[in-house]
């Protein structure tokens, strides 16, 4: 096996970033969440990604993981505000790896790249949001050190 690179997005990966996107409906949404509004959802933002893509710094960011120049996986990252104290930080928005690399450290190596990117961007914390049902994804990332800050609960009103 090479080892995995991570690196900056650009307009060629589009369709694989969307096509790799389509796996979040199979990681546990809720089941008031239709696994098609969670995918469009996700598109939908990596949509406006592509067609406003900037080159600032302090905007969203797009990872690709690859093995052997073959994309693997990717990261959308952006700037967030935290609620309690109004600092902006690094936020995960998104982190998919394809399913064939699943187990192979891709999902690590687009960790690490998200981290970098925080702290190059000059943020102090960076946050993700999972799936509850999503225990794979969970355990990596406490393996990473992350901890769960709030619980969100949701009720379907009839």
């Amino acid at each position: 096996m090479s080892p995995i690179t991570v690196r900056d997005a650009t307009a060629a990966d589009r369709d694989f970033v969307i096509d790799t996107a389509r796996r979040f409906a199979a990681f546990g949404p809720p089941p008031w969440r239709s696994a098609l509004e969670v995918v469009a959802g996700e598109v939908r933002c990596l949509d406006e990604f592509f067609d406003r893509r900037t080159l600032d710094r302090a905007g969203p960011a797009l990872l690709v993981a690859e093995d052997s120049a073959e994309p693997i996986g990717f990261a959308f990252l952006e700037p967030a505000v935290d609620y309690f104290s109004g600092e902006t930080h690094g936020h995960v928005g998104m982190i998919a790896v394809t399913e064939a690399a699943e187990g192979r450290g891709a999902g690590a190596a687009l960790m690490r790249a998200a981290e970098d990117w925080a702290r190059s961007t000059g943020y102090a914390k960076l946050t993700l949001n999972v799936f509850e049902a999503n225990q794979r994804a969970r355990r990596m990332y406490e393996r990473f050190g992350y901890q769960v800050e709030t619980l969100r609960y949701v009720k379907v009103l009839d």
